[in-house]
Order: C-alpha cells, then structure tokens, then sequence
C-alpha cells in the first residue's frame, strides 16, 4: 500500500491566523501541553481558530509506546502540581463552554495519575463552573480504584479510546491490553450509571470488515454511549504504515451500522477525532435524552 494520501484525505480550511496564534500564545505562555500538538491531529488549526484545545496532562512524554502515536516515549518528569490551576486559568481565558481534558499515560505512578485529573477537574468546576468537562482517560492498568478517583469528581463524559481491533491490538497498542480497556469503559457504568462513556477507534491499520463489525459489538456489550471513528493517518516514518485510505461514503456506511446497534452518539468521518467537536456531541444526546424521558413520562402518565 502506497503512503501517499488520496485528494480526499486532505483537509481544507480558511484559517483564522490571528486566532490560532493568540491560542497558540496562550498555551505557550501557561505552560501547557495539548493533544493538538502532540499527537499531531489535523484538525489542530481548526480548534485553534474556533479557540478550542485538548488539555493533555502530566507532560508531553508517555511511558508507552503505541506504534500509531507521535506522542514522545520515554521517562517523564514529576507531576507539577501547579498544572490544574493554569489549565483551569486557560478554559477561563478561552471562555471554554465545553473542556476535554487528557493525558499522556503514566505507568510510573502509582494511581497512574488519576488524582492529578481529579484537582484539574476540581480546579476547572471552581474557575468555570458552567463548564461542562469531558476526559479522555488511559487505561490505569485496570484499576478500579484509580477510576473511582476520577469518577468522583463532576465530569459529564468519561472516555477511553479502544483505537483498533482486536487481532491487531498488541501490535497498535504496545503495553496496552484490548480486554482492559473494555473493562475500563464496563467498570465506569458500574462505578457511575449515569455517566455518558466514550470510545473511538481508526481505521486504516488493517482491520477487516467483519473485525470491525465485532469491535462495535464488544463497545456496545459493555454500555458504550457515544462512538467517534476515523481515519488513521500516520504522523511520521517511525510509525505504522497506513493500509488503506477509506473513503466518505465508507464512513457513512460504517457509521450507520454503529448508529443501527444502538449507540447514543456516533460521528465517523475521516478526520474525525476523539475530542473533535465533543461538546455540540454531548449536547446532541443530552437532548435525545431528554426526548426520550419527556415521551416515556408522557405516555406513562396516569389518567386523572
């Protein structure tokens, strides 16, 4: 399979420069890192432009090395503990509605560093209490309790990316553990019912038709409310070739059969991306939600 991009998997945009650079600025002056940024993500200038941004947490150097990832490997530094305040400070400035919050994963501490998310949370609700917040969380290493810690705290969406199928999940996810990360999202609706979970995964890696359609079987076994699926494009040399470019209409198709297995939320295009316009998401199944509730109490009204 060539690397070379089809036309279709080149992302147009009319830039908002200025915005982009006080953005950019911002993040820069706070001393903050971004899954924009690090993991190179095409939509990077259209966030900015439209002043949104992934806060990625606890540096910019992951005690993994997944092979799809440009995020650098390696030994991190030590927690700051001054980092939830100035990312709480950022959503303030950007006037932030809608926060996603991640981080690079830290094998090298304990609770994997699910109390640094905890006071980023704390830290945000205080300074922007109207704003609801989304985190995208590693694995923890399976521990129930790491999750609770986070779970504790007012969050509206608890994420955790599957990223790929099964069979090739090891060779993806280097470290990681495809049964684990089904546990993560399983263990969240025990811990949290009414907690909204999120997953996503890419396509392009080599999966096959029906992996994928076991892949969304698996997601929905274990509650998954909202789905965002998209295209792998691989960020350097050093990484996983792509195997194969799908197109819109693939998207649209593979989307439906995910829409048709009962997920609250799927967005699947091309340049989709987990955080990627998450809060107009949420929003979208807070007001399905709310259909649902207001007929259900309708017809189940009694007759006075």
């Amino acid at each position: 399979m060539s690397d070379k991009r089809p036309d279709w998997v080149r992302k147009k945009i009319n830039l908002d420069v200025q915005t982009i650079n006080e953005v950019r600025t911002l993040i820069e002056d706070l001393d903050l890192n971004t899954v924009c940024q690090s993991a190179k993500c095409p939509n990077i200038f259209e966030c900015f432009a439209s002043k949104t941004a992934t806060f990625m947490l606890m540096g910019d150097i992951c005690t993994r090395n997944c092979s799809y990832c440009s995020v650098k490997s390696g030994r991190p530094e030590a927690l700051d503990g001054r980092e939830p305040l100035r990312v709480a400070g950022a959503v303030r400035k950007m006037g932030l509605k809608y926060v996603v919050i991640t981080s690079v994963t830290r094998d090298d501490i304990p609770d994997g560093g699910a109390n640094h998310f905890a006071e980023t949370i704390r830290q945000v609700k205080k300074l922007n209490p109207d704003s609801g917040i989304e985190c995208l969380i590693p694995d923890f290493k399976g521990d129930s309790e790491s999750l609770k810690i986070v779970l504790r705290q007012k969050l509206d969406v608890l994420n955790h990316n599957i990223e790929t199928v099964e069979r090739i999940f090891k060779k993806v996810r280097r470290g990681s553990d495809y049964e684990r990360s089904l546990k993560v999202l399983k263990l969240a609706k025990l811990i949290k019912p009414d907690i909204y979970t999120k997953s996503g995964f890419m396509l392009g890696l080599g999966e096959k038709e029906h992996e994928i359609v076991e892949l969304l079987k698996d997601l929905r076994d274990v509650d998954c409310d909202i789905l965002t699926i998209g295209q792998y494009l691989r960020p350097s040399d050093l990484n996983l070739k792509v195997e194969k470019y799908y197109t819109g209409q693939e998207f649209v198709t593979i989307g439906k059969m995910a829409e048709d297995m009962g997920f609250k939320a799927v967005v699947s295009g091309i340049f989709v991306r987990s955080s990627y316009d998450a809060g107009i998401v949420l929003e979208k199944v807070l007001n399905n939600d709310r259909k649902k509730d207001y007929n259900f109490r309708r017809v189940s009204s009694p007759k006075l």
